[in-house]
């Protein structure tokens, strides 16, 4: 907001930060006066505020700027629909347990965390310094209850740390099977007891429910807010006159039976998430907008990267990265790059943002290709928005176990003349013929090649044919059952099912490291801290502060009617404590600028305005103050300019 601040004045201090979220109630564990559940929590009214203000600001970067249809679907959904879309065979995470407690761990989670508290015991024994991350590791490491994951940290050979920092750096990219075998072949146990774990087993992440009193309907709390579009992609296709591409958006509640959730807000069961599902034609995946966003310069680490072991990205703009193939089309290029646009503009810090390319293991069953946004805060990279290419499988397999016709009917300028060989039944005999078993024979013909009609045309002209269906049962078939004419056919009309472009944010993970990236104490005294929150993200635009007298109700209330009527939102601070108590307070809420009504307020109807970084003060009239707190807070200027209209404030005013 403001320049001239060091705000690296203090090391970052989780703790302290963890400490004053708390204190603050930005958010808190929920139940905890009943102990509380493990990745539940509770937002506060300055956390509440805090996403609300990110929420509308998405919706009006992509909802409002991009033209999105926005819906809302439902949060318990049938089986089925899970079912058909493979979350319920493949939605789930690896997890180990411990051989004598039965303690639930994640395996991916274990292997890094165990590898990266043993290199930053190696930085610490070589006297190196260590990164924020490391020494997270190094903290956890020393709570750990077992004698022997306290030992004093040792130096690794160089080929050992080599070989750790491979596996770290495509630690997704592994199977159950591989997390098992890096476990023995490291030695890796539980850090919290020393015990050795069992074999990694897939664990369903998806929380079961049933509908309905006698529990015969099967359903899940969605993991996703995805497939209400996919189900409505009709309407939404009619609601758009028929034509694609266009994007549909949904900001909804979504649930995860996280195995081990440890990480705040980073990992929890119950989140917030806003996703957008682009629908697109498949033989063109240019976006008519790509030049706007074509220099935009971003740090990629694309799969080849990481699989030579290395997590080092490459810097390089969307255009570059789409023209040489690193990002597979113009329209995910055009999200990547928006998705950038969006996390820094509320706040995230650009050097500590990274695209991560998918590797082939981790990659979701309906992606092609997919580009990871990872902010790095305490804990190392976290990925808090996902951007896949989900090609057609949606549609594709929702269509097929419903029968609807998910698909675009295109009018072609100019009619496709062909010819190919068309199957017809004798829709009678077929009836007397196959019975219950008509639509598998029906289906089995009807999805056969050109070249496989060819074939059972010519064995239908020796008297019969036998076909097999994709269960493996044969129906025996005759030239009075079915015939193969060679037709020429005109075709007015292109049908396909349209891909899908799905970027996908964790508002929660977004949240929290925002909060980290704003965080900083003053150089004069570590104890006053502050978060640096953009004001278009801020809980609270505005402090009034009034001398703590009643002298100053009416103005109080003249200030606060003309913010209310401006769209600002402010508070009032009229506690006992000095005023420079009551702005160290609120510059730990992220309050951007306070405002002070004193004696001279009264008398000469002037009002100092203070900017939260930089603590400097401005002073005015009090609709000229209010003039430019209004065109501050929607961002029509900055504080440079805001100096420019005011004189600055030097601690004094003539009062009679």
């Amino acid at each position: 907001m403001a320049t001239g601040v060091n705000k690296t004045a203090h090391a970052f201090d989780k703790t302290r930060l963890e400490g004053m979220l708390l204190r603050r109630f930005f958010y808190a564990p929920a139940f905890e006066i009943y102990r509380g559940v493990a990745g539940l929590y509770d937002y506060g009214p300055p956390g509440s505020s805090l996403q609300a203000n990110i929420i509308n600001e998405w919706r009006k970067h992509f909802i409002i700027e991009e033209g999105m249809l926005e819906i809302d679907s439902t949060i318990l959904t049938p089986a089925p629909v899970f079912e058909t879309s493979g979350h319920v065979a493949r939605f789930a995470d690896w997890m180990v347990k411990d051989t004598k407690t039965g303690d639930v761990l994640r395996a991916d989670h274990l292997v890094k965390n165990v590898l990266e508290a043993r290199l930053a015991g190696d930085k610490e024994a070589r006297g190196i310094a260590a990164e924020p991350k490391e020494e997270e590791a190094l903290k956890k490491q020393s709570k750990r209850k077992d004698k022997a994951a306290k030992a004093a940290p040792v130096k690794l050979s160089d080929e050992v740390a080599a070989e750790y920092e491979r596996i770290l750096a495509q630690i997704d990219n592994y199977s159950g099977p591989e997390l098992g075998q890096l476990c023995r072949d490291h030695k890796i146990v539980n850090p919290d007891t020393g015990n050795e774990v069992t074999e990694p087993q897939p664990f369903n992440l998806m929380f079961t429910t049933s509908i309905g009193p006698t529990g015969q309907h099967p359903g899940y709390l969605r993991p996703e807010t995805a497939q209400g579009h996919f189900v409505n992609f009709q309407r939404l296709l009619e609601f758009n006159n028929g034509r694609v591409p266009f994007a549909s958006a949904q900001i909804g509640r979504s649930f995860r039976n996280e195995i081990s959730p440890r990480a705040g807000l980073l990992r929890v069961r119950e989140f917030t998430m806003a996703e957008i599902e682009h629908f697109v034609d498949p033989d063109d995946k240019r976006h008519e907008r790509f030049n706007e966003v074509r220099d935009v310069e971003l740090n990629l680490l694309d799969r080849h990267t990481q699989a030579a072991g290395s997590s080092a990205p490459k810097r390089m703009t969307v255009g570059e990265a789409v023209g040489k193939g690193v990002i597979a089309n113009e329209t995910l290029g055009y999200f990547v790059a928006r998705i950038y646009l969006f996390l820094t503009k509320i706040g995230i810090n650009p050097k500590r943002l990274r695209f991560r390319q998918h590797m082939a293991n981790e990659m979701a069953h309906y992606a092609t290709d997919c580009w990871d946004a990872e902010i790095e805060n305490s804990t190392g990279w976290t990925e808090c928005v996902g951007c896949a290419d989900r090609a057609a499988y949606d549609l594709t397999v929702h269509a097929k176990r419903t029968g609807a016709p998910l698909v675009v009917r295109e009018a072609l300028k100019e009619p496709i003349v062909t010819e190919k060989e068309v199957p017809e039944f004798n829709k009678k005999l077929m009836g007397k013929t196959f019975g219950k078993d008509l639509p598998v024979v029906t289906q089995t013909v009807s999805t056969m090649s050109e070249e496989e009609l060819i074939k059972l045309k010519g064995q239908l002209a020796q008297g019969e044919a036998v076909i097999k269906s994709a269960d493996g049962r044969e129906f025996k078939l005759t030239p009075e059952i079915l015939t193969i004419e060679r037709q020429t056919l005109k075709q007015s009309i292109r049908e396909f099912t349209p891909n899908v472009i799905e970027p996908s944010f964790g508002l929660g993970r977004i949240l929290y490291t925002l909060l980290e990236h704003s965080f900083w104490s003053r150089e004069q005294d570590a104890d006053r801290s502050v978060l640096s929150l953009p004001v278009v993200v801020a809980p609270t635009k505005v402090l009034i502060v009034p001398l703590s007298t009643k002298k100053f109700d009416e103005l109080v209330q003249e200030v606060s009617s003309k913010l209310r009527k401006a769209g600002v939102f402010s508070r009032v601070d009229d506690s006992n404590q000095s005023i420079g108590r009551r702005y160290a307070r609120n510059d730990e809420l992220g309050t951007p600028f306070g405002v002070t009504l004193d004696f001279a307020s009264l008398q000469n109807r002037t009002m100092t305005l203070r900017e939260r970084d930089t603590t400097e003060q401005l002073i005015g009239g009090i609709d000229e103050v209010l003039a430019v707190v209004v065109d501050l807070c929607n961002g029509a200027i900055g504080w440079g300019e805001a100096c420019e209209r005011l004189e600055r404030y030097t601690g004094q005013q003539n009062v009679d």
